[in-house]
């Protein structure tokens, strides 16, 4: 039988999602925990693949197991045994070949910039103190959806089989002193989302113009892109499945 997490982190004392070698990761830390309550080997598959440092308002992951389990009791038990940082806010059964990462139909991120100085968002948004044109950051991002290939925003020597990712919103908003950046799309690929803002953000303190967007992109060249902004101001917020994956 296969269940779905539906969980949240901060991602800060993390080396990102995925297991590693040597480092501390977000599903190792879930994926012992789980095994030890349920008393068996388990590995679990997340939605995505979050890096270093970036967080997580809402994140999914799945597990087989062969015995029915009571949900609400695991994730009563997962959260009192996982550290602070990392909260499972429900577990459900699902059909069997529900997969968290393949199923997905829409993933969010939120990127936060804190335009004055503040003390509680420190490790929780990027500091910009340069004044940013937010029209012309918004009249780049709205030229987003137009395209389909997006390598010029991909780390390099990345391994996949396609940069082709259809992006249906890409907008920014001010909310008092804290400059937030949400996009959604069907998928993202490596660093995809800090390579954009820090393009955004080139073109923000007029160091590109709108129209290079397009320069940009249809380079296919990370070089012609801006830089990459600091992880710790990164959210995925949310994803997307189809209802029936779940079962009743």
């Amino acid at each position: 039988m296969r269940y779905f997490i539906q969980l949240s982190y901060n991602g800060g004392a993390y080396h990102g999602w995925q297991i590693q070698p040597n480092a501390v990761t977000v599903q190792e830390t879930i994926q012992d925990a789980l095994s030890k309550l349920l008393n068996t080997e388990l590995s679990i598959t997340g939605a995505g693949r979050t890096d270093t440092g970036v967080h997580a308002s809402q994140m999914f992951a799945h597990f087989d197991i062969d015995e029915t389990i009571d949900t609400e009791k695991l994730a009563y038990k997962l959260n009192s045994f996982l550290p602070k940082d990392i909260a499972i806010q429900s577990i459900f059964q699902v059909n069997n070949d529900a997969h968290t990462r393949f199923h997905a139909i829409k993933r969010s991120y939120d990127y936060k910039i804190v335009l004055k100085k503040d003390v509680f968002q420190f490790d929780y948004a990027y500091y910009m103190h340069q004044n940013l044109d937010v029209d012309k950051m918004n009249e780049a991002a709205s030229i987003l959806p137009e395209y389909k290939d997006f390598q010029c925003f991909s780390k390099s020597n990345t391994d996949v089989k396609t940069y082709n990712c259809k992006i249906e919103y890409a907008q920014w908003k001010l909310e008092d002193d804290m400059l937030i950046f949400t996009i959604s799309a069907d998928r993202f690929l490596r660093n995809m989302v800090r390579a954009i803002v820090g393009t955004l953000v080139t073109i923000g303190l007029g160091k590109l113009e709108v129209d290079d967007m397009h320069k940009i992109i249809a380079s296919k060249n990370r070089g012609e892109a801006g830089f990459s902004v600091p992880a710790k101001g990164l959210y995925l917020t949310e994803v997307l499945y189809p209802e029936n994956i779940k079962l009743n």
